[in-house]
Order: structure tokens, then C-alpha cells, then sequence
């Protein structure tokens, strides 16, 4: 039987809070910069500029090849700032009409747990944000990190996206596969996608471990595996763009492996394809309801929300920060609301993790801190500036 492919990429880089000290507070300093521009470039140079120029050619090239992508607001905004030429990159991609691009928080937030007003603000200002550079208009939804539970599925469904994306956890789907579309508990339209987390960690995270049982991952074995169940009808590979460059380097063979990727699966199968998860949503019937009462995510090893919630400093943190909601949008400051926004990226919080192990070892990979501990107190002198200057505000 036919197989179809999904490839979608998230694109994402946050600001990220200074060495705040609290001596910084009431004194006018920007929360965010330092070596962001940097930070930027570099993944840049590694990832977004090479990986577009080949992704370019493989879709000149490959008449069946597509993918899909969602890109935060944030790191919009530092392309503009700081790259115009991987902005340019992006446009050319969309521009050959087989880019997909989802809407998501602008702000890569975890809103969608603290917030529902605040959650649906933020996907309308991607979504307006990317009609105006791209002239594209998002048709599908993937929430922050693939957070997902059955409440945010039937928002998505509210406001009549074709698709969510979610984790395709085991412990969820117990005996189903998540090589099927499905739809949500209580969505009436809305198609539920569900990422293959063994092939698409296979590239993502084992792919360059030469200490891994199955390294070298060839194209040959990945299109045997993805070929191997006769009757499944999709794998969705979920990733990280920076896979390509910045989390699996180019002497690892990433990009020969991606670029060889179109080809060996349409010549692997008769009949075998790619489509975007609009399409998926379009041309395929869900099979069966999936029910999610308790919040999935694609993070560490237990698919949960500790990651970001994990631990007493990082709760404090988030019921800070969205407990200033009322008297920050009252305040009608343009500035301190966005800065108010940029606060709530999960990526802050995400640094505060006090894992061990292999899923602290990928925190501190991530981490621009020395510390969970670091990054806590920086991040709180941040919230007391904002604080004051929320007063100086009003009083004004």
C-alpha cells in the first residue's frame, strides 16, 4: 500500500533574558539582546541558510516533494532585524507553493494552559503576522511544543483549523498506530496528526550517534522501516529545524541524508508520496477518536508538561508572570505588553528545569545559563522591572 510522508519543521528562536541582576530593576535596561543577534546568526550560518538552499532545490527538483513548516513570531522578528537573507530564504520556500506554514502562539507560549483568551490573542497575531510576509493564511494549527489535551483540540476546531498536531505517545494510543489521521475528542472537523516519535527522533536525536545500535542511519534502512506495516497510511515526521546543521552537524551526513530522502521514498514504493497536513487533512478520513484528557507534549521522556512545570521555581515563575495579565493589558503600553509577552516564551521557563540525566543534559544543551538557578533569578528580577514599570504607568 501507498505511504505518504509528512515532514514539518518548527522554526523557532526566543529572546532570551539577560543577566538581569537586581540592580538592573528601575533602571531602564532592556530584558533581552544580549548575544541573541549572535546566537541568531550562528544557527543561521549552520542551519536555516544551508538547509533552505537545499530544501529550494529538492523542491525544484522533486515534483512530489512538500513539507511543512511553523515559524514563531519571535523569530520573525529577529529576522528582521538581524537576517533578511534568511527571511528572503523562507519567502523563496513559500513562494514554490508547496510550503505549508501553521499557525501557533506568537510568542511560543504556554498560554494555551493558563489562558484561553490570551492563547486564541496570540495564534490570530501569528496568523496575521505571517499573512503579512508571506500573503499566506495558516489553515492548520500546532500549539507551542505540540501541547495538546482534548480542550486546546476542540479550540482548534472552534476556530476551524483543518489540523492540530500532536505527540503519537504510546501510553495514549495503546494499541494504535500514529501512522493514521484521527480526529479530536469532541472536534466535529478538525483532523488530529500525530508525530511517529521513533522515525522522527531517528534523525532528530540519533542520527549522528555513532554509539547508537542502528548507526549509520542509511536512507535505504529509514525508507525500509517507514515502508514496513503494509496497511498504515501516513508517517509524520515532527522535528526541529535546527536538526539540520545545528543539532545534527553537516559532518554527520544530515544533509546528504535529506537531500537523498525524496527520491529513495517515491522509488521505495509504488505509489508513495509527500503532502503538508493541510492535504493530509484534506484527501484522508480520520479513523478514529483520540482522547487526550491530560496534557501531551513532545519533551523529554515523559511527554509531559515538567519540562517547563517541573519544579516549584518554575511554577512560581509562569503564576507570576501570567497573574500581571489585567493590569499589564490595562495599562495600554504597547511596549510593556509585548515585553510582557516575550516573558512568557516557554524557553525562559524550560531553562529553569532541574532534570538529570539525559533530559537535563538537553536542557543544559539549550540553557544560555549557567544554571536552573541562574535562570530563575534573572528571569524574577525581569518580572519585579516589569512590575515597576507597570506602576510608573498607571501613576502616570
Amino acid at each position: 500500500m501507498p505511504k505518504v510522508i509528512c515532514i514539518y519543521l518548527e522554526v523557532h528562536q526566543p529572546f532570551r533574558v539577560t543577566n538581569f541582576s537586581m540592580y538592573d530593576v528601575a533602571n531602564d535596561k532592556s530584558y533581552f539582546g544580549s548575544g541573541d543577534r549572535e546566537i541568531f546568526r550562528k544557527v543561521a550560518k549552520k542551519s536555516y541558510i544551508p538547509t533552505n538552499k537545499l530544501l529550494l532545490k529538492m523542491l525544484q527538483e522533486n515534483p512530489n516533494f512538500k513539507l511543512t513548516l511553523s515559524i514563531s513570531g519571535v523569530v520573525l522578528e529577529q529576522m528582521e532585524d538581524w537576517g533578511l537573507d534568511v527571511l528572503q530564504s523562507f519567502k523563496s520556500l513559500v513562494a514554490t507553493g508547496k510550503v505549508e506554514l501553521l499557525a501557533e502562539t506568537y510568542y511560543h507560549s504556554l498560554s494555551s494552559l493558563y489562558d484561553e483568551k490570551e492563547f486564541k490573542t496570540q495564534v490570530a497575531q501569528h496568523m496575521s503576522k505571517l499573512k503579512e510576509v508571506f500573503g499566506v493564511m495558516p489553515q492548520s494549527l500546532r500549539n507551542t511544543e505540540l501541547i495538546y489535551n482534548d480542550i486546546i483540540g476542540k479550540w482548534a476546531d472552534d476556530i476551524g483549523f483543518k489540523a492540530i498536531l500532536a505527540e503519537g505517545w504510546d501510553p495514549v494510543l495503546d494499541w494504535r498506530s500514529p501512522n493514521y489521521v484521527y480526529k479530536p475528542y469532541g472536534a466535529a472537523n478538525t483532523k488530529l496528526l500525530l508525530k511517529n516519535y521513533k522515525l522522527s527522533d531517528d534523525i532528530a536525536f540519533r542520527f549522528g550517534n555513532q554509539s547508537w545500535e542502528e548507526w549509520p542511519l542509511t536512507i535505504d534502512k529509514f525508507t525500509h522501516w517507514a515502508n514496513e506495516n503494509d496497511d498504515e497510511e501516513i508517517i509524520n515526521l515532527f522535528m526541529d529545524y535546527e536538526t539540520f546543521g545545528e543539532h545534527q552537524w553537516a559532518e554527520t551526513g544530515i544533509f546528504e541524508f535529506l537531500s537523498e530522502l525524496p527520491a529513495a521514498w517515491i522509488n521505495s514504493n509504488q505509489g508513495n508520496t509527500f503532502m503538508t497536513v493541510s492535504e493530509i487533512a484534506d484527501n484522508y478520513e480520520a479513523k478514529d477518536v483520540v482522547s487526550m484528557p491530560e496534557t501531551v507534549t513532545w519533551a523529554d521522556s515523559e511527554r509531559d508538561l515538567t519540562a517547563w512545570t517541573g519544579n516549584s521555581m518554575q511554577q512560581q515563575a509562569i503564576n507570576q508572570i501570567y497573574g500581571l495579565k489585567s493590569r499589564i493589558l490595562e495599562s495600554g503600553d504597547d511596549d510593556l505588553i509585548d515585553d510582557w509577552r516575550k516573558l512568557q516564551t516557554s524557553d525562559h521557563f524550560y531553562y529553569m528545569c532541574t532534570k538529570w540525566f539525559n533530559d537535563g543534559d538537553v536542557h543544559a544543551y539549550f540553557s544560555p545559563k549557567e544554571s536552573p538557578y541562574e535562570a530563575f533569578i534573572h528571569y524574577m528580577n525581569a518580572v519585579h522591572d516589569l512590575k515597576y514599570r507597570l506602576g510608573a504607568a498607571n501613576n502616570g
